[in-house]
Order: C-alpha cells, then sequence, then structure tokens
C-alpha cells in the first residue's frame, strides 16, 4: 500500500507533539497482561476521534495490534519487501485499501490476517483512532485490534512482507523527533525503531497510540507531515 512509511536515518531533535491530557486511566500493566485489554479498552472508550471526508482519496485501514509475548505488551510491526513497487524495505503496520463493502475495521483484520497470519474475531476490535491523510493519496483509518497472546513464528505474503517484528510497546513509547524539511512548513515526525527510525504515517499512529494506551492521553497527529521519501 502506497500509504507505507519509510525507515532511515537523520538527525533530529525530540520535541512532543501537543497533547489534551485528561484524567488517565489506568497504564496497561507489562507485569499482568490478563489485566492489559481491559485498560487499553478502558483508555480507548474515552477517545474522540477526529474523522476526515475526503472523497477524492482512497480508503485504507492499517492495524495497531498489541500482542503479548514474554509476560508483556508488543505491537506487531512489519517490514515491507524489497521486492514491492512502492515503498520497498520500509516499516509499516499490516494494512492496506478498503475493499468495496467492507468497513474501517474488516479491512484492519482482513489485512492484519492476510501480512501475518493473525486472525482476530471482529469483538477484538477495540477502538479507532484520528484518520490521516498521506501525500501519495489515501485516507488511512488506524484500528486498534487485540491479537493477545501470539505464536512464536508468523508468516506473511513474502511478496509483500519481508519480516514481521514484534516491538514491545514501551521500546515504541518514546518522545517523537520532529524534523524540519524546505519542501514543508509542517514538521516530519519520526521516532527510534531497533537500528533506525520509522517515519509518519506509520510513527504517528503509534505515537497517537502510546499515548492514548499506556498514558490516557489525547494526542492528535494529523498535523505531522511525511518524508519526502514517502510522498509518491
Amino acid at each position: 500500500m502506497d500509504a507505507a512509511d519509510g525507515a532511515g536515518d537523520g538527525e533530529g531533535g525530540a520535541n512532543h507533539g501537543a497533547a489534551d491530557a485528561r484524567p488517565a486511566e489506568a497504564r496497561p500493566a507489562e507485569a499482568r497482561p490478563a489485566e492489559a485489554r481491559a485498560a487499553l479498552e478502558a483508555n480507548l472508550a474515552g477517545f474522540r476521534r477526529v474523522p476526515m471526508q475526503r472523497p477524492g482519496l482512497r480508503a485504507a485501514s492499517v492495524a495497531l495490534c498489541p500482542v503479548v509475548r514474554h509476560g508483556a505488551l508488543h505491537l506487531l510491526i512489519t517490514r515491507r519487501a524489497a521486492s514491492m513497487r512502492n515503498h520497498p524495505g520500509q516499516w509499516a503496520l499490516p494494512g492496506g485499501s478498503r475493499d468495496p463493502g467492507e468497513s474501517a475495521e474488516e479491512t484492519a483484520r482482513r489485512e492484519l490476517r492476510e501480512e501475518t497470519g493473525v486472525e482476530v474475531p471482529a469483538a477484538d476490535v477495540l477502538g479507532v483512532l484520528d484518520d490521516y491523510v498521506t501525500r501519495s493519496g489515501y485516507l488511512i483509518t488506524p484500528v486498534v485490534v487485540w491479537g493477545g497472546p501470539v505464536a512464536a513464528a508468523m508468516t506473511g505474503p513474502a511478496a509483500e512482507v519481508a519480516q514481521i517484528h514484534v516491538i514491545p510497546l514501551a521500546d515504541l513509547d518514546q518522545p517523537p523527533q520532529l524534523l524540519r524539511i524546505p519542501e514543508s512548513d509542517r514538521p516530519v515526525l519520526r521516532l527510534p525503531l531497533l537500528a533506525g527510525h520509522v517515519y509518519a504515517p506509520t510513527a504517528a499512529f503509534i505515537y497517537q497510540f502510546c499515548q492514548l494506551a499506556r498514558h490516557g492521553l489525547t494526542t492528535r497527529v494529523a498535523q505531522f507531515e511525511q518524508p519526502v521519501f514517502a510522498w509518491r
């Protein structure tokens, strides 16, 4: 899907996005994974998402899928196959274009199953985050789905997915780095990930999710720019 973002290096100072603080719900307790889902649901229940209406854009969904691994909460993140025509080798969340008649939630669940093999019922959809418009012509809806305990080995189609990573949520919960680029007056948001970085839009979804899921904070991210290499 063209909405995927990229990984790369570069310098950028840490800078927090604006957040509207509300009374924080209980943080999902990594030490008590059985309670993590209830805590996530409590935080998401108070969230009021910002939808967008852009008829000329292609509707798509991505799945933010928290899973339990080694008694801690993790998030599923994929590395796109190097052979893909659009955004090869870049970090992404499971996702893709919406099929006719599908809801945003149904697309996220289908793409999660197709790209990772993790199949979840409709009852495991925990919430929906803010819509995000990409430079490549997509209107993306991020959907939070509960993955729970997952198998050690997950596989996706080799033509689309090079690797599936299970990243501790605590490692992703980092202050965003905001980069200035001459092509836009909006800052590019990126987060550190393994030995490199993940950029908006994927970084924006992860940042909003961590702020909400771990801290009970509503943080808007639609204002953040993507790097120029993701504009195509």
